[in-house]
């Protein structure tokens, strides 16, 4: 069953066509840590956003293999897209899921701050 979430404000919303997602990634490279997302990666093909690319704002560092995209008016960052390991990846950010336990998600955590240099 698909879920949804969307940013604040709510002029970026999306759905992803596969379950609510039971486990999560934790990352503490610099943004990761300053945004604070419990990430979910899917494929674009499963992504559809409902809102308007005018809405979106973005910001790139390091090598800009990932779109970190957030809302020009709220500042929310619900989804990010780059390439991932196996191509083209979309990272949703389990805390703008509408409906989701996240006390309830297992988490998993990736050491990023030793694997990826802070902004250039």
């Amino acid at each position: 069953m698909p879920f949804t979430g969307s940013c604040h404000c709510g002029k970026l919303s999306y759905s992803v066509e596969e379950d609510v997602p039971t486990k999560a990634l934790a990352c503490n490279c610099s943004i990761c840590h300053r945004r604070g997302a419990l990430h979910h990666f899917t494929t674009p093909d499963k992504f559809t956003l409902r809102g308007s690319p005018e809405d979106i704002a973005d910001y790139r560092w390091n090598k800009k293999a990932i779109n970190f995209e957030f809302c020009r008016t709220c500042g929310c960052a619900p989804f990010a897209h780059g390439i991932g390991p196996s191509g083209p990846a979309i990272e949703i950010n389990l805390r703008c899921v509408d409906g989701i336990d996240l006390d309830e998600l297992e988490i998993s955590h990736f050491d990023g701050a030793h694997l990826i240099p802070g902004p250039e």
